[in-house]
């Protein structure tokens, strides 16, 4: 089953006092292009949290976002009290001295350097399970929204590769025609030539055969065929995006060399035709995992 690599994921939970939500956002691209960006608590599970993502989402531009919404009554950082004490002394000391009036202490004290004492406690196992789980969550989430994306995608991977094949199916329409045209401008240049004197017969019919190969298309017909019902097998399997690229790109050599071969003004509407189905089976590649 197909699958858009755009999608969001969310997933939250409360860890003792900690209000923890991880925010998983995903859009096209070539590998696996990772940006984590975690609240200060967890910035030591970052590598595991990028190998997570990487298992579960395979590959695309993909931010990922950890946030302790609220943490209750916790606190991360408190006052050096014993710190604070000194400071107070010795700023008392400089104002006697300098004979200033009094001034509010506290303000200057606690803008003073290493006044805060970051009280930032270990990690412990459960808690790294908790946020690990909450990502794992918001990856599933997102892969949820990617198979709901996919399944557009191929029902216009399927309207568009059928559009082709009915445009080639009309190809053999014109096909008789074209080469009686071909044969028709061969005869008249040949009778043009008659007038001035006699021409060679079997130069005519050896002219004839020459071009009648070199214009036919029923191999490239019969390739192109087999390129659309291959590219519908692969839409069945898993994560099939660059595949359809390298077999889109098939399709379109066959499509041209149908094109370049046609020489009649009706079969070259219908290339023009299945090269604009096939330019939107390829801008929508772009976003197939």
């Amino acid at each position: 089953m197909l699958m858009s690599m755009t999608g969001f994921g969310k997933a939250s939970g409360t860890y003792e006092s900690k209000k923890i939500s991880v925010e998983v956002r995903s859009l096209n691209s070539k590998s696996a292009d990772i940006n984590i960006r975690t609240h200060h608590s967890y910035r030591e599970l970052e590598p595991a949290i990028r190998k997570e993502v990487t298992q579960a989402l395979e590959r695309g531009k993909i931010d990922v976002n950890v946030n302790i919404d609220s943490t209750g009554d916790t606190k991360s950082f408190s006052v050096n009290t014993d710190l604070a004490k000194a400071y107070y002394k010795d700023l008392k000391e400089i104002n006697a001295t300098i004979n200033e009036t009094s001034v509010d202490y506290l303000s200057l004290i606690l803008r003073m350097p290493d006044i805060y004492i970051n009280e930032k406690a270990e990690l412990s196992a459960e808690e790294n399970a908790f946020v690990i789980a909450l990502v794992v969550e918001a990856c599933g989430k997102l892969n949820e929204f990617r198979r709901q994306e996919g399944i557009a995608l191929e029902s216009e991977f399927n309207e568009r590769i059928e559009d082709i094949r009915r445009l080639l199916n009309d190809v053999p329409k014109y096909e008789q025609e074209r080469i009686e045209t071909v044969r028709e401008r061969i005869r008249k240049g040949l009778e043009d030539i008659a007038a001035k004197g006699n021409f060679d017969q079997n130069r005519l019919e050896q002219e004839l055969i020459f071009y009648i190969e070199k214009l036919d298309v029923s191999e490239e017909k019969m390739r192109l065929a087999n390129h659309l019902d291959y590219y519908l097998e692969t839409m069945k399997t898993e994560a099939a995006g660059k595949k359809l690229g390298f077999i889109s790109q098939e399709i379109g050599r066959e499509i041209n060399t149908l094109g370049s071969k046609s020489n009649h003004a009706e079969m070259q509407k219908l290339v023009v035709d299945m090269k604009d189905n096939l330019e939107k089976i390829k801008e929508q590649i772009l976003n197939t995992l």
